[in-house]
């Protein structure tokens, strides 16, 4: 009796693996929840990476986009400052033209026809940005002027624009091309022989 106590006794110390306890995880099950936890990490880690790579490429895509922006946008301008610098000696020319006529009182159908046309055309090109600045009267800055002549002027300040031989224009706020005129000089004191001269023609008089 006493011997068989004793082996159930070991028998019931030696713990079974396969008692289904669920605390206790089988030898091969654990081995297979490593191996998808190593997995899982392995595809955060891939997926981590990629969404790197799609914000870096999206990144230097919007750069090349603003890039070929600016660049096509530099182009049209470029073109439009191009052609509408072309087309100012026709504005010129229809400048001289209406000027000499209002000078020589010319009104005639033909004057106010070609009158219209060169608002149309000056209306047109406004609308690309094409402006005129005021020269007449103003001092003279080579920001603007360019002098093709100086005269000795003593009714206004030196270096004082006196005419305007071709208008200036701007585009879009930047100096297209610069007004050609005349510019006033200091006229200096007057020399002896002018003296000289007046002072005969004073004698002259009271004889």
């Amino acid at each position: 009796m006493t011997n068989e106590r004793d082996e159930t006794e070991k028998t019931e110390a030696i713990p079974n693996a396969d008692n289904g306890d669920p605390g206790v995880p089988l030898r091969g099950e654990q081995s297979n929840q490593d191996l998808l936890t190593e997995k899982l990490e392995t595809a955060l880690r891939e997926a981590e990476g990629y969404r790197d790579q799609l914000l870096r490429k999206a990144a230097e895509f919007e750069n090349y986009k603003r890039r070929m922006e600016g660049e096509y946008r530099m182009v049209i301008e470029n073109a439009t400052e191009r052609l509408i610098l072309d087309l100012l000696p026709v504005l010129d020319d229809f400048d001289r033209f209406l000027r000499s006529s209002k000078e020589e009182r010319v009104n005639d159908a033909l004057v106010r026809g070609i009158e219209l046309i060169y608002n149309k055309l000056n209306k047109a090109l406004s609308l690309r940005g094409l402006a005129t600045f005021e020269s007449l009267g103003k001092h003279f800055d080579v920001q603007y002027h360019d002098a093709l002549l100086q005269i000795p002027r003593n009714d206004v300040p030196p270096q004082t624009v006196v005419e305007e031989v071709n208008r200036g224009y701007m585009l879009n706020g930047k100096v297209l091309r610069h007004a050609k005129v005349v510019v006033s000089t200091d006229p200096g004191p007057p020399n002896d022989s002018d003296n000289t001269a007046r002072q005969t023609g004073t004698e002259e008089t009271q004889a």
